[in-house]
């Protein structure tokens, strides 16, 4: 329980652990209650003429009470809690210090509890108490009271109202549980149903909770893990599945977007890779892999999307792209930016050319589906490969010797 600095109001809040499938420990989820709404309905109660209803925390702090505040100006200029042993309100401070004695010596469970008492100058007190817990932590005390005098018309009467005050009690604890539950289970159900997303395939479609509490942070959690299941671990590139998704949602786009009809796609593949790790490992490979990424992702533009297909295989979608001959001038572009030197430390000297193969394809020319626009890049680029390996731009690996 804390004091919002912006709203000078009482805020709870209430967490309660999550478990992984197997049942073991895997987080904890939390959220926070305005209680405003509650104090503001305690502040209306008209128990009678002179009689008082109060919620407060066993140390005494008040949480909403029809006799006064439940947040004091503090000299200093803060604000602070007030606590019901040191209310200016006479009934409500015999009334707490009767209850917190009881609450003390009393052992038993029997809720809730009815009881009377004096108060300082020597009225009959009738009141009721009633305390609600749950597993998650929830500890606070609901009371209501009221002089004898408000309410001496009989016998009847006295029942009929201590009834009321028992189911006032009840209805009270019932309705902050409802208000928790009720609270938690809306944004609960949003991230079980962006975990069926992801279950489904569906990697790009956000959370959409801006909470700033734990549910929020489970939330952006569930986002972290899908940008991870959508990026290639080794190069931070996407991955196929993301490029999958990716080609066809473009188009689509591109297909009900009659001024941009056309998008490009280019397919790499890098030569003798598999000679580089075989000589100089997988250590070697793997930098080779994340440099020529790195410069992949630095040749075109911020709209176009960058993927590594599988091994040393990567795509690039140029996307828009208005004809085949912007696109050979991306191509080539590209097989110059591979053709600079890749400079490593390592033992020994080695000159290694790894050169790439690039083929293109054409959105709608030369296919109108992601899986026909990647098959014929792929084609273009095994042609390019075999028609023409002598003369294409080479990457060149320097191992300079190290002493």
């Amino acid at each position: 329980m804390y004091i919002d600095f912006g709203t000078l109001q009482l805020v709870a809040t209430r967490a309660r652990r999550v478990l992984a499938p197997e049942g073991a420990f895997a987080g904890v989820v939390a959220t926070d209650v305005s209680l405003k709404a509650l104090n503001d309905f305690v502040a209306r109660l008209k128990v009678s003429p002179n009689g008082i209803a109060f919620i407060l925390e066993p140390d005494g702090n008040l949480i909403a009470s029809s006799a006064s505040a439940n947040v004091v100006s503090l000299p200093g200029g803060g604000h602070g809690r007030i606590s019901a042993s040191a209310s200016d309100h006479p009934l409500l401070k015999a009334t707490y210090q009767t209850v917190r004695e009881r609450i003390t010596h009393r052992a038993d469970e029997r809720l809730p509890r009815v009881f009377e008492f004096e108060d300082p100058e020597g009225n009959l007190i009738h009141a009721a108490f009633d305390r609600i817990r749950d597993e998650a932590g929830l500890d606070w005390i609901t009371v209501v009271a009221m002089p004898a005098s408000d309410y001496l018309g009989g016998v009847i009467d006295n029942v009929r109202r201590t009834i009321v005050l028992a189911a006032l009690a009840v209805l009270v604890a019932i309705a902050i549980g409802l208000a928790i539950i009720g609270w938690v289970s809306r944004d609960l159900r949003r991230l079980a149903a962006a975990a069926g997303r992801i279950g489904d395939g569906d990697l790009d479609t956000p959370v959409g909770l801006s909470r700033r509490d734990e549910i929020g942070e489970l939330a952006r959690s569930f986002e972290r893990m899908q940008a991870r299941l959508r990026t290639d671990r080794l190069t931070g590139l996407a991955n196929r599945e993301a490029l999958t998704q990716q080609l066809t949602r473009r188009i689509e786009r591109a297909r009900s977007d009659r001024r941009q009809a056309r998008l490009g796609v280019l397919f790499i593949d890098l030569n003798r890779f598999k000679y580089i790790n075989d000589t100089l490992g997988h250590a070697a490979g793997d930098r080779v892999l994340q440099e020529i990424a790195e410069r992949l992702r630095h040749s075109v533009r911020s709209e176009d999307f960058v993927a590594r297909y599988a091994g040393d295989e990567f795509v690039i979608l140029i996307d828009p792209i208005a004809d085949r001959d912007a696109l050979e001038h991306v191509r080539q572009h590209v097989e110059n930016v591979l053709a600079r030197p890749i400079t490593m430390e390592m033992a020994g000297t080695t000159d290694l050319t790894a050169g790439g193969a690039i083929g293109c394809a054409l959105f709608p020319d030369d296919a109108d589906n992601p899986e026909s626009l990647l098959r014929h890049a792929d084609h273009a680029m095994y042609a390019r490969k075999q028609r023409d390996t002598s003369t294409m731009p080479d990457t060149v690996v320097r191992f300079p010797h190290r002493p």
